[in-house]
């Protein structure tokens, strides 16, 4: 059943109002206020628009994930910002937190092509992208299409195989295209990129390049659960020791649907103002002190993006500043780079981000 499927009156699931510990500094995005009683919310508004289609394809893909998967909502809400934005995700977090399971199950709540590709040290980028080969019977070369060409991709551990075929993500990941012998050969619609790196173990893995970081939309990176999801997990999965439950998950949303809400999350009104903050927050990452290298203009219109993104997941059609302070780590955290003194005293860069953010001024 499809989300055209269920009645416009029922209510969607909606993003947690209160992010767990772990020190997260900036809170989630408000959701949308019956009431009207969100100081200042009316200052950001404009004609209202019908994010009924957006609501419920959240609702519902939370529904299914949720079979499965426990807690975990920030991850959701990102993932589905970053496919609602049109971007691609990298999510990084230690062994076995369900980097690869919840990217497995999020392609299985789409209608859609899903492809995995494994990498390893070995990989050359003719696995990855496809080759031209010589057929006998007609004596002439033809393309054999390699598992990028697909829908939704899971790349796991990226940072396995080395520099020349993490290379050949370049070109397809922002033009959408792979060229082989001086042909292009364009990606369908829809083409959305999640892998997935360990931070801990660096035996064996190649860090990846700025220029493949910059082609990530955002990345999350992924924590423990807490104690009361941990006892969940634990109850859920005593009787089901092969994870037998993930096959319950069904495709509730097709390619057409994914089309409609990226339309409707490009027509979210995002003021003027806004556009200076989130321009003056990227300018601030290239003169601060604690940083050797800044964010690029892909990074501005990467927090424009998810911001939109974000406010329509919230049900709103506007943009406010808490939608832009929410999206600034995630999309900023893996394009800069500290440094070596701030490195060397333990800095981080989510503490660089909160003291840029905090420091400039909030429009009103």
């Amino acid at each position: 059943m499809h989300i055209d499927d269920k009645n416009e009156n029922d209510t969607p699931l909606e993003p947690e109002g209160q992010q767990e510990e772990h020190g997260r500094f900036m809170p989630p995005p408000p959701g949308p206020d019956p009431g009207g009683a969100e100081e200042g919310l009316e200052h950001w508004q404009r004609s209202r628009m019908e994010l009924s289609k957006v609501k419920l394809a959240v609702g519902r893909i939370k529904e299914e994930l949720h079979k499965v998967i426990i807690g975990q909502e920030e991850l959701m809400d990102l993932l589905l910002a970053g496919l609602f934005s049109g971007g691609h995700v990298l999510l990084e977090g230690v062994p076995g937190i369900a980097k690869t399971l919840a990217a497995k199950l999020m392609a299985q709540t789409l209608d859609v092509g899903f492809s995995r590709i494994q990498f390893t040290p070995d990989l050359m980028p003719s696995d990855v992208l496809g080759t031209t080969v010589f057929n006998m019977k007609t004596s002439e070369f033809s393309f054999n299409a390699g598992p990028i060409f697909s829908n939704i991709i899971l790349i796991d551990e990226i940072n396995r195989s080395p520099a020349k075929t993490q290379a050949a993500l370049f070109e397809v990941m922002e033009e959408y295209q792979v060229t082989v012998d001086g042909q292009a050969y364009p990606m369908e619609f829809p083409f959305f990129v999640v892998a997935t790196q360990n931070p801990i173990e660096q035996e064996g893995t190649y860090k990846l390049p700025e220029a493949q970081l910059d082609r990530f939309l955002i990345k999350i990176n992924l924590r423990y659960p807490n104690l009361e999801e941990e006892k969940a997990i634990l109850r859920r999965f005593r009787s089901d020791f092969r994870l037998a439950q993930r096959h319950v998950v069904k495709a509730v949303f097709t390619a057409a649907e994914i089309r409609e809400c990226q339309e409707l999350v490009e027509q979210v009104h995002i003021k003027e103002e806004l556009l200076d903050y989130i321009a003056q927050i990227i300018h601030e990452t290239r003169n601060s002190g604690d940083l050797f290298l800044g964010a690029s203009p892909r990074a501005s219109l990467a927090v424009m993006k998810m911001a939109k993104a974000m406010a329509a997941i919230s049900g709103r059609d506007f943009v406010t500043p808490d939608d832009i302070q929410y999206v600034a780590y995630p999309v900023l955290n893996h394009r800069i780079i500290l440094t070596p003194e701030r490195e060397m005293e333990g800095y981080t860069t989510e503490e660089v981000i909160r003291g840029i953010v905090q420091k400039i001024e909030v429009p009103r």
